[in-house]
């Protein structure tokens, strides 16, 4: 905010915003779809180029913590809390195609399906890869219901029982184990990308809520995805088109992952800032 000061007294602005701006803008659950559809907007320029995609989640730590007593060794214990966002990238370019962001106890393999149908929409999908946490036939399916070709290895105590999409696809691992890691190699580039937006951006939140917490991560993919296009727009000389039909991600129902078992917030009920007396000495024991 120093700089925006400084902007203001040069006459650049009318007025530099309070230092506590930012902080009140990502308190508003009304930005968390608008950020959204941003970074999905901002990845439609690479359509032509992404068609292979890969999919993970990464945390962000926090300043929260959750304490509690050990009795076995008689002494509190505490462990900070952090927030996962679940992404698709393509793995060309590493544009973030499409991102939830959710409290830690939420699994990866249910939020696969609502990345595939966002990365979907606006991509033509040939491939997809993701790791053992994603493996399943539900996501299977899905994958290729959109036309694309599933990347997941199996768990140990896989079989080969099920659809003939499912037994299809295990025979493949089964069988053709090179040729699919070939192929399952390029899942390492969403690794890459989430240590692209944790070098640049940082890798955790100063927000203290969820719903701050959810826009601050979506602020730094959102950042990411901007640095890949203006590098892109150099590289491959991409034409910057948006908003064809980016309305629509402002209508999407959000998932309901982050309401999950969440305790209620209780507002403030003391008084406000600018209404409390001064400290009397009588009162405080001074």
């Amino acid at each position: 905010m120093t700089d925006m000061q400084g902007y203001a007294q040069r006459g650049y602005i009318d007025k530099a915003p309070h230092f506590n701006s930012i902080s009140n803008a990502l308190e508003s659950a009304i930005l968390t779809p608008i950020l959204k559809a941003m970074i999905e907007e901002s990845a439609r320029p690479l359509r032509q180029v992404e068609t292979d995609f890969a999919a993970d989640s990464t945390g962000f730590s926090s300043c929260v913590y959750e304490r509690w007593y050990d009795a076995k060794y008689g002494r509190e214990r505490s462990i900070a809390k952090y927030v996962k966002g679940h992404m698709m990238v393509g793995t060309t370019t590493n544009v973030v195609t499409s991102v939830e962001v959710t409290p830690a106890y939420i699994s990866d393999y249910e939020m696969l399906q609502p990345l595939l149908k966002s990365t979907a929409s606006r991509f033509n999908i040939e491939k997809v890869s993701a790791d053992k946490a994603y493996s399943g036939r539900s996501n299977v399916a899905a994958i290729a219901a959109t036309g694309a070709k599933p990347l997941i290895p199996f768990k140990s105590n896989a079989n080969s029982k099920g659809s003939e999409l499912w037994k299809q696809t295990f025979a493949f691992f089964q069988n053709n184990r090179d040729e699919f890691l070939k192929q399952y190699h390029w899942r390492s580039n969403v690794e890459t990308t989430f240590s692209m937006i944790k070098a640049k951006f940082g890798a955790y939140v100063r927000s203290k809520t969820p719903t701050a917490q959810t826009n601050e991560v979506l602020c730094k993919v959102l950042a990411h995805n901007l640095c890949v296009l203006v590098q892109m727009f150099f590289e491959l000389g991409i034409e910057p088109e948006f908003w064809a039909n980016g309305t629509s991600a402002l209508i999407e129902a959000r998932p309901e992952a982050w309401f999950r078992n969440l305790p209620e917030r209780q507002p403030w009920s003391g008084p406000k800032k600018g209404q409390r007396g001064p400290v009397s000495h009588a009162a405080s024991g001074i």
